[in-house]
């Protein structure tokens, strides 16, 4: 397994887009609550929103991605963006649990996805929808084309699972998605910067295939695998962060040492007096 040696711990992905998003589900919230919208309704062209909410077109764009992953909106090529059917449920979840999960451990969230997730594709391979696979090659075909671009890698990838959760037809578990989709892209988040991109679609892919061919015993398997080498690759993540994070404390301390011997080789000693010529 080909890896990087790349810094962990950037949160660039989050925080690049945060704020136009935290703009964007506010407004709804506020333009449901009004009845301006309603599920179903399709939303005005990103250039009238860009300039309705001041903002470049690039910024407007990642920030409907990620309202896409959370089940907020729908993205139809060529046609524009809908507001889900379950859009006032999602948008009810309160912020804290959508942007600050930190509490969740990558132990804790690996555990949760070991329990679920095989459960999940198998579920998939036997009730998924056209439009389910569909959406399925799209993020495996998105994924692909991401190289270089870090937003649209970890979103792709993160658009990937959220599908799995939603083509098990059952809707508890789209709940469940939108309330741990922050920790599984802190975690997405670290464990592409340690592989190359072909190693993430080289799970996707058979995934993929499996659900297409119905076989629910084989995506289950391969899901499995999968979440256990994302798990593996997080610890990897942790170890090279500590280890980072031990040398940068090592070297300040260092430093630190040396700036005092030299202002205590500058200061005179105490009790010495000072020759008069």
């Amino acid at each position: 397994m080909k890896r990087r040696r790349i810094k962990v711990g950037s949160n660039h992905v989050r925080d690049s887009k945060n704020n136009v998003t935290n703009q964007l589900i506010l407004r709804f919230q506020q333009m449901l609550s009004d009845g301006i919208l309603t599920p179903g309704t399709k939303l005005p062209p990103e250039r009238e929103l860009a300039t309705h909410f001041n903002v470049a077109r690039s910024s407007l764009r990642q920030a409907l991605k990620v309202l896409e992953i959370m089940g907020v909106i729908t993205q139809k090529i060529g046609d524009g963006s809908y507001l889900n059917q379950d859009a006032s449920s999602v948008l009810r979840v309160p912020m804290e649990f959508l942007f600050l999960l930190d509490d969740t451990s990558i132990e804790e969230l690996a555990e949760l996805r070991f329990i679920i997730e095989p459960a999940l594709a198998a579920k998939a391979a036997e009730r998924a929808t056209s439009s389910d696979i569909k959406l399925l090659r799209q993020s495996i075909t998105d994924l692909e084309n991401s190289e270089g671009d870090r937003v649209k890698m970890v979103a792709s990838d993160l658009l990937f699972h959220r599908t799995i959760f939603q083509a098990s037809g059952n809707r508890l578990t789209g709940r469940l998605f939108h309330t741990i989709h922050r920790a599984m892209l802190d975690m997405i988040n670290v464990t592409s910067q340690l592989v190359d991109l072909a190693h993430t679609v080289a799970f996707h892919k058979p995934i993929l295939k499996a659900i297409e061919r119905r076989d629910s015993e084989l995506a289950s398997r391969l899901m499995r695998e999968h979440i256990e080498d994302a798990a593996n690759l997080s610890s990897h993540g942790r170890e090279l962060e500590r280890e980072r994070t031990l040398r940068e404390h090592l070297a300040t301390s260092q430093i630190g040492l040396r700036k005092n011997k030299r202002t205590a080789g500058l200061s005179p000693v105490k009790g010495r007096k000072k020759l008069v010529h």
